[in-house]
């Protein structure tokens, strides 16, 4: 096992079990861009300090499947990868496409005035 903090902020600690279970994790202070609030709860936008974190995990499952676990926490989130770990499907799909249809647009009835007396009016 090992501990260690410095005056910077940032640690880096350790430990394995007699069942073969190990961990290791590191931390740092990182200035990032971020949101900050006064003491009158107004918020604004800019730098700030903020921790990130990496490490590792390693594990032995009861029924003898071996687990590695490793991470990164920062600015991008949480970000946790090993082959254990379920992965969203990916989609592969066409977008539909609208209909076309064929049609003639209607045309306006001609009027042809007739004079009174059934004639039609040239």
């Amino acid at each position: 096992q090992s501990d260690e903090r410095n005056l910077d902020g940032s640690t880096q600690w350790s430990y394995a079990q007699s069942d073969y279970t190990t961990r290791e994790e590191s931390q740092v202070q990182k200035k990032m861009q971020g949101v900050t609030y006064d003491s009158y709860g107004k918020e604004s936008y800019g730098e700030v300090l903020g921790n990130t974190n990496k490490g590792s995990s390693y594990w032995v499952s009861p029924e003898g499947q071996k687990f590695t676990l490793t991470w990164a926490a920062d600015e991008a989130g949480f970000q946790p990868k090993g082959d254990h770990l379920p992965v969203a499907p990916v989609h592969e799909y066409e977008l539909p496409v609208a209909p076309v249809h064929e049609y003639e647009l209607p045309v306006a009835p001609v009027h042809i005035p007739f004079n009174g007396k059934g004639y039609k009016i040239y």
